[in-house]
Protein backbone atom coordinates (compact mmCIF):
# COMPACT_ATOMS: atom_id res chain seq x y z
CA UNK A 1 0.00 0.00 0.00
CA UNK A 2 0.99 3.57 -0.82
CA UNK A 3 1.55 6.80 1.48
CA UNK A 4 -0.89 8.55 -0.20
CA UNK A 5 -4.17 7.42 1.60
CA UNK A 6 -4.91 4.01 -0.17
CA UNK A 7 -3.17 2.49 2.27
CA UNK A 8 -6.28 3.09 5.03
CA UNK A 9 -8.34 0.03 5.70
CA UNK A 10 -12.07 -0.39 3.67
CA UNK A 11 -15.14 -1.52 5.85
CA UNK A 12 -14.43 -4.88 3.96
CA UNK A 13 -11.07 -5.65 5.36
CA UNK A 14 -12.42 -4.41 9.41
CA UNK A 15 -13.49 -6.99 11.65
CA UNK A 16 -17.06 -7.47 12.55
CA UNK A 17 -15.98 -6.72 16.18
CA UNK A 18 -14.55 -2.93 15.31
CA UNK A 19 -17.39 -2.12 12.89
CA UNK A 20 -19.43 -3.25 16.07
CA UNK A 21 -17.97 -1.14 17.92
CA UNK A 22 -17.01 2.16 15.36
CA UNK A 23 -20.98 1.58 15.18
CA UNK A 24 -21.74 1.98 19.40
CA UNK A 25 -19.10 4.74 19.59
CA UNK A 26 -20.56 6.60 16.68
CA UNK A 27 -24.06 6.43 17.77
CA UNK A 28 -23.08 7.02 21.96
CA UNK A 29 -21.10 9.96 20.84
CA UNK A 30 -24.14 11.43 18.48
CA UNK A 31 -26.34 10.94 21.80
CA UNK A 32 -23.96 12.15 23.96
CA UNK A 33 -23.33 15.56 22.47
CA UNK A 34 -25.74 18.44 21.89
CA UNK A 35 -27.39 18.06 25.12
CA UNK A 36 -26.37 22.22 25.88
CA UNK A 37 -28.31 22.88 22.80
CA UNK A 38 -31.72 22.75 23.66
CA UNK A 39 -34.29 23.45 26.91
CA UNK A 40 -36.08 21.88 29.88
CA UNK A 41 -39.32 20.80 30.13
CA UNK A 42 -41.02 20.30 32.96
CA UNK A 43 -44.56 18.26 32.84
CA UNK A 44 -47.70 17.11 35.38
CA UNK A 45 -50.23 14.30 34.09
CA UNK A 46 -52.82 14.72 36.45
CA UNK A 47 -55.36 11.58 35.06
CA UNK A 48 -55.16 8.67 33.39
CA UNK A 49 -58.13 6.41 32.67
CA UNK A 50 -57.95 3.09 32.46
CA UNK A 51 -59.37 1.69 29.51
CA UNK A 52 -60.87 -1.52 30.99
CA UNK A 53 -62.63 -1.28 34.53
CA UNK A 54 -60.92 -3.28 37.71
CA UNK A 55 -61.65 -2.81 41.44
CA UNK A 56 -57.82 -2.97 42.08
CA UNK A 57 -57.37 0.52 39.94
CA UNK A 58 -56.02 3.14 41.76
CA UNK A 59 -55.56 6.90 40.58
CA UNK A 60 -52.67 7.39 38.57
CA UNK A 61 -50.90 10.36 38.17
CA UNK A 62 -47.16 11.50 37.27
CA UNK A 63 -44.83 14.28 37.06
CA UNK A 64 -41.23 14.54 34.79
CA UNK A 65 -39.11 16.23 34.00
CA UNK A 66 -36.83 15.66 30.46
CA UNK A 67 -34.37 17.86 28.20
CA UNK A 68 -35.12 18.10 24.64
CA UNK A 69 -32.10 18.47 22.40
CA UNK A 70 -31.83 20.87 19.44
CA UNK A 71 -32.40 18.14 17.16
CA UNK A 72 -35.38 16.83 19.16
CA UNK A 73 -33.85 13.92 21.12
CA UNK A 74 -35.40 14.22 24.52
CA UNK A 75 -34.04 12.27 27.57
CA UNK A 76 -35.82 12.58 30.83
CA UNK A 77 -37.21 10.76 33.87
CA UNK A 78 -40.93 10.57 35.62
CA UNK A 79 -42.08 9.87 38.82
CA UNK A 80 -45.92 8.71 39.02
CA UNK A 81 -48.34 6.16 41.34
CA UNK A 82 -49.30 3.41 38.95
CA UNK A 83 -52.80 1.70 38.25
CA UNK A 84 -52.20 -0.11 41.90
CA UNK A 85 -50.79 2.97 43.77
CA UNK A 86 -47.37 1.70 44.13
CA UNK A 87 -44.86 4.76 43.96
CA UNK A 88 -42.84 4.03 40.20
CA UNK A 89 -40.51 5.37 38.26
CA UNK A 90 -39.54 5.73 34.61
CA UNK A 91 -36.20 6.61 33.47
CA UNK A 92 -36.20 7.83 29.36
CA UNK A 93 -34.69 8.32 26.16
CA UNK A 94 -36.76 9.18 23.26
CA UNK A 95 -37.30 11.54 19.97
CA UNK A 96 -40.26 14.06 19.25
CA UNK A 97 -41.48 14.37 16.02
CA UNK A 98 -42.51 17.89 15.49
CA UNK A 99 -45.06 18.91 12.36
CA UNK A 100 -47.01 15.53 12.10
CA UNK A 101 -49.27 15.57 8.86
CA UNK A 102 -48.04 19.13 8.15
CA UNK A 103 -49.73 20.89 11.33
CA UNK A 104 -47.41 22.69 12.90
CA UNK A 105 -48.77 22.10 16.45
CA UNK A 106 -48.76 18.26 15.70
CA UNK A 107 -46.17 16.69 17.27
CA UNK A 108 -45.75 12.29 17.83
CA UNK A 109 -42.98 11.26 20.58
CA UNK A 110 -41.68 7.87 21.39
CA UNK A 111 -39.53 6.79 24.05
CA UNK A 112 -38.30 4.12 25.87
CA UNK A 113 -35.95 3.32 29.35
CA UNK A 114 -35.82 1.59 32.40
CA UNK A 115 -39.40 1.05 34.40
CA UNK A 116 -39.38 0.61 38.35
CA UNK A 117 -42.71 0.49 40.58
CA UNK A 118 -44.29 -2.96 39.74
CA UNK A 119 -43.89 -5.20 42.58
CA UNK A 120 -45.65 -7.86 45.00
CA UNK A 121 -48.56 -9.60 43.59
CA UNK A 122 -48.15 -6.77 40.44
CA UNK A 123 -45.18 -7.75 39.11
CA UNK A 124 -46.70 -9.51 36.25
CA UNK A 125 -48.55 -6.64 35.16
CA UNK A 126 -45.55 -5.52 32.63
CA UNK A 127 -43.51 -7.80 31.00
CA UNK A 128 -40.09 -9.07 31.74
CA UNK A 129 -40.04 -7.27 35.24
CA UNK A 130 -37.61 -8.46 37.74
CA UNK A 131 -37.16 -7.58 41.15
CA UNK A 132 -39.80 -4.19 40.08
CA UNK A 133 -37.10 -3.36 37.26
CA UNK A 134 -38.43 -3.92 33.78
CA UNK A 135 -37.79 -2.17 30.00
CA UNK A 136 -40.80 0.89 29.62
CA UNK A 137 -42.06 2.53 26.05
CA UNK A 138 -44.23 4.90 25.49
CA UNK A 139 -45.62 6.27 22.12
CA UNK A 140 -47.16 9.66 22.96
CA UNK A 141 -49.40 12.38 20.44
CA UNK A 142 -49.74 15.84 21.47
CA UNK A 143 -50.12 19.79 20.64
CA UNK A 144 -47.73 22.66 20.89
CA UNK A 145 -50.02 25.54 22.05
CA UNK A 146 -47.38 27.65 21.85
CA UNK A 147 -43.22 28.01 22.30
CA UNK A 148 -44.06 26.83 26.13
CA UNK A 149 -47.37 24.84 26.82
CA UNK A 150 -48.41 21.65 25.34
CA UNK A 151 -50.83 18.39 25.80
CA UNK A 152 -49.79 15.17 25.40
CA UNK A 153 -51.32 11.72 25.49
CA UNK A 154 -49.81 9.07 26.12
CA UNK A 155 -50.53 5.29 25.27
CA UNK A 156 -49.50 3.35 28.11
CA UNK A 157 -49.29 0.06 27.30
CA UNK A 158 -53.07 -1.14 26.69
CA UNK A 159 -54.24 -0.46 30.52
CA UNK A 160 -54.78 3.45 30.03
CA UNK A 161 -54.10 6.39 28.16
CA UNK A 162 -52.31 9.51 30.39
CA UNK A 163 -52.98 13.43 29.91
CA UNK A 164 -49.94 15.23 29.78
CA UNK A 165 -49.46 19.38 30.46
CA UNK A 166 -46.30 20.43 30.07
CA UNK A 167 -44.21 24.04 30.05
CA UNK A 168 -41.23 24.36 28.00
CA UNK A 169 -38.11 26.66 29.45
CA UNK A 170 -36.37 27.88 26.15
Amino acid sequence: MSASGSDLLTGAELSPWTRTTAALSSTANTLYSGWDEGHWRAAISPYAPHLRYSPEHADVWAVAVERQRADNWIAGGSYFINSFGQPSAYLYLGKRFPQLLGYSQLFGQLSGGLLYGYRGKYQSKVPFNHNGYSPGALASLGWQFNRQASLTVHAVGDAAVMFQLAWDWR
